[in-house]
């Protein structure tokens, strides 16, 4: 029998909600409260996501954040920065104890990203598994610029992005699918140690890194990347989706944790935490 989760799109919200939410979906199905979840969302404008071990100091040109006004905020999942802009964000939340998860953080990727990889083939666009990972000594701040294993590539270019991380028994993966990115905008928002490296980063990024529009032959529109990246993960897993709500009260959690938490400088900035 295929196993049965619930689906929710939540739309539309800051980066403080996004991220409040994903942690509380993890918290609620650890406790019984929730089934495994497949959530889409979206952003409310060009936000920066950054992985828990990651030195915003090190990393992040704060005074271009002010600049182009892009909130920052810190994931529970490791790896590196995000621009999240014009692109579809999912998070799966799943009991590490089901028989189809892997203890393994890499072969759980790989089935749990059969989903994304489905969806593409939906898309019309095909992808490949990166086989390979770069060491930790040439990792880069910015996401999209090194594959991990088992991330998703078309012709050597990373086109997903996924984070993960496991507490009180259960899995949360979340994952950027760009549709289109800002260059211009994701470089200036990292640390370089010259102008003149940022630049040739930036010329080699589309060397690295490939979307959704450049792949395709038509205009995609978010709503048609919904129901292809769902349908891909009904057939990729091999699961079912059922629609799941949240109640008023479990929103006004979020709210209060959005808060509380991701919305603090001590979170977000002053998390003492090893540097990637």
């Amino acid at each position: 029998m295929r196993d049965e989760w619930g689906f929710i799109d939540t739309g539309i919200h800051d980066a403080i909600v996004n991220m409040a939410l994903d942690e509380l979906l993890l918290h609620w199905h650890s406790e019984g409260k929730t089934p495994p979840i497949l959530r889409f969302y979206q952003w409310s404008a060009p936000s920066l996501s950054v992985g828990y071990f990651q030195n915003v100091d090190k990393a992040i040109d704060l005074p271009a954040l002010d600049r182009y006004q892009v909130p920052l905020v810190r994931r529970l999942t490791g790896g590196s920065a995000v621009l999240h802009d014009d692109e579809l964000t999912y998070s799966i939340i799943i009991a590490e104890d089901k028989p189809y998860i892997p203890a393994s953080v890499g072969e759980a990727y790989y089935i749990l990203s059969k989903g994304i990889f489905a969806g593409y083939e939906k898309l019309g666009i095909t992808v490949n598994y990166a086989e390979t990972t770069k060491s930790n000594k040439s990792r880069s701040a910015v996401c999209f610029e090194k594959p991990a294993l088992y991330e998703l590539m078309v012709n050597g270019k990373k086109i997903s992005g996924n984070a993960q991380t496991r507490q009180k028994g259960v899995l949360l993966q979340h994952g950027s699918i760009p549709r289109s990115i800002d260059k211009i905008m994701l470089f200036d928002l990292f640390r370089f140690p010259s102008e003149e490296l940022r630049e040739r980063n930036r010329r080699a990024f589309d060397k690295k890194a490939t979307t959704i529009s450049q792949e395709s032959n038509v205009p995609i529109s978010i709503d048609t990347m919904k129901d292809a990246f769902k349908t891909g993960f009904e057939t990729g897993v091999d699961i079912e989706l059922f629609p799941f709500a949240l109640t008023n009260e479990q929103w006004d959690e979020v709210y209060q944790l959005a808060e509380k938490k991701y919305n603090t400088n001590e979170w977000n900035f002053k998390h003492q935490l090893r540097s990637v």
